[in-house]
């Protein structure tokens, strides 16, 4: 039997951009539909799309809507995206089949670069990537997020891992699986709403150029995936350590309490430390995602120079 065709539909201008070699950035909707509450959301897919913008890149945010892998959307789409309930949750594993079901979903971090490699983009930024939850020694949670970037060939721009994760095994398991993990502007991993980690970071690379080179020399030694580029939350927005690892053992509490599992954990724990800190993690996470936006384009527009 035949394979399917792929239902990918790329924005006009995407499509026009990546035909004329122009920097394009990958964006990804999980943020937008379940990771930042209403109705804030919009408004920071659209500042991310615009940072993307500012810095001379087209923006490309990645959904699936009425099955249909649509990499850029209008703005209609992304109002959509922002304010529809019952939006999936969708990574490697369900993809395919929300696709072939003819159903609408957000791309995590892994289905946003099974997109974004399909399309023909090579830099994607988000706000954070899934990696080994706490406890993984029994629950064996571990984020789909980790393994896509051995494979996938796609340069992520990220402010390290989500906090509310164990991130000495996820560098571990980054380690093991081969990808490179570059910090940006520091020695030291990025923890997300903090600036530290306490973990040194296995690269570092600051200067944009630098960074797309290291990703174009990989590709050259026909090393499968992509890398993971730890830009650390701007200084003014970020959170102490001390006080988001307080807040993160409060909201895994009243996840274990609440027998919260599966998809519904990473938006849970999100939200408690969100209280916990009084919003405070909430501006940080706006700030970061709009700096790893505009870093991403640069990014994007050196590779698109060579």
């Amino acid at each position: 039997m035949p394979a399917p065709a792929l239902p990918i539909v790329l924005a006009p201008e995407v499509a026009d951009a990546l035909a004329a070699g122009r920097p394009v950035v990958a964006l990804e909707s999980t943020i937008v539909a379940h990771g930042l509450p209403r109705p804030s959301n919009l408004e920071v897919a659209r500042q991310a799309e615009a940072a993307v913008r500012a810095e001379g890149a087209v923006p490309a945010t990645i959904a699936v809507m009425d099955g249909r892998l649509r990499v850029g959307l209008d703005a209609g789409g992304l109002v959509r995206l922002a304010t529809a309930g019952g939006l999936a949750k969708l990574s490697r594993a369900d993809l395919g089949a929300c696709l072939a079901a003819g159903g609408s979903g957000a791309t995590t971090v892994a289905a946003t670069m099974i997109a974004a490699a399909a399309a023909g983009i090579a830099v994607f930024a988000t706000g954070g990537i899934g990696g080994v939850h706490r406890g993984a020694e029994t629950s064996f949670d571990i984020s789909a997020d980790l393994e896509e970037l051995a494979r996938t060939p796609v340069c992520v721009v990220a402010s390290g891992a989500k906090a509310i994760l164990d991130l000495p095994k996820t560098l571990e398991r980054l380690e093991t699986l081969g990808v490179p993990v570059i910090a940006v502007g520091q020695d030291g991993f990025p923890a997300f709403w903090s600036r530290e980690s306490g973990l040194p970071a296995p690269l570092r690379l600051d200067d944009p150029v630098a960074i797309a080179a290291a990703f174009r020399m990989r590709r050259a030694l026909g090393i499968a995936g992509g890398q993971l580029v730890a830009n650390p939350v701007p200084a003014a927005a970020a959170l102490p350590r001390r006080e988001v690892e307080a807040a993160v053992d409060v909201a895994l509490a009243a996840a274990a309490a609440g027998g919260i599992a599966g998809k519904a954990v990473t938006p849970f724990l999100l939200d408690e430390v969100r209280r916990v800190t009084g919003g405070r993690s909430l501006a940080a996470n706006v700030a970061l995602v709009l700096d790893n936006a505009r870093l991403a384009a640069r990014i994007a527009a050196a590779m698109a120079r060579t």
